[in-house]
């Protein structure tokens, strides 16, 4: 069934609304960055100390003094380049990664985001130091979530504008086609009107003229006949 153009745009107008509402509620969810560009991941020398935050804070809400103090030698070992990198995931700008320290047979599991360190665990248990990589992978699985969506989100907004946009200049576009024709409908329907009234008085014109010559021919063959009234019939 074919649904009229202004029905049609109000139909599109309606569920590009309930969509981006949508995308709100979601927005208001998420954090102000989004996921990062293939090619922009922090190398792990850039990292700093994630700012102090509730995760890295004890029940008294002092600092994690050992927590931090884990994140400082990290650092320290990853720019004296002493630590080989055995594992890195990422997920959104969430990240985890396994480092071994050959010397002293140490593991370092460290839990990131964006370009801070935000959780480290030192240990020589390498069956533990798997457990940890795998729980901190599946942790940024969790919190990298919902900025994947955020990105999902406004890639599918921008879509829809840009669906919006140009369902918006084909409809003028249509409209403009529509306007023309009607235009030159009514043109057509004036010129079809003077024509019919032309030749009806066109008509009725001929009408009169052929009267008016069969009466010229019935005078003139009258005349003929009075003019050789009297005279010999041709033979």
């Amino acid at each position: 069934m074919k649904y009229p153009l202004s029905l049609q745009r109000a139909l599109l107008l309606a569920t590009t609304c309930i969509l981006v509402q949508q995308s709100g509620h979601a927005l208001a969810q998420d954090s102000a960055d989004s996921a990062p560009m293939v090619g922009t991941r922090p190398a792990m020398s850039a990292l700093t100390p994630q700012p102090v935050t509730a995760a890295l804070r004890d029940q008294t809400g002092a600092p994690n003094a050992e927590t931090q103090g884990t994140v400082a030698e990290l650092m320290q070992m990853i720019r004296d380049g002493k630590l080989s990198e055995l594992r890195t995931t990422y997920n959104g700008s969430y990240g985890a990664s396994l480092f071994f320290y050959a010397q002293d047979m140490t593991y370092y599991v460290a839990l990131f985001q964006d370009k801070h360190f935000w959780r480290v665990i030192k240990t020589q248990d390498s069956g533990r130091a798997d457990a940890l990589y795998a729980n901190f992978v599946q942790q940024t699985a969790q919190l990298a979530d919902v900025e994947i969506r955020r990105t999902q989100l406004q890639a599918q907004k921008a879509y829809i504008q840009d669906v919006i946009a140009l369902s918006e200049d084909r409809a003028r576009r249509l409209q403009a086609d529509l306007d023309v024709a009607r235009a030159q409908q009514a043109r057509v329907n004036e010129y079809q009107r003077q024509t019919q009234d032309e030749a009806v008085a066109l008509r009725a014109e001929k009408e009169k003229a052929q009267a008016q010559l069969r009466q010229l021919q019935n005078e003139v063959m009258q005349l003929q006949r009075q003019t050789e009234s009297g005279l010999p019939a041709s033979k």
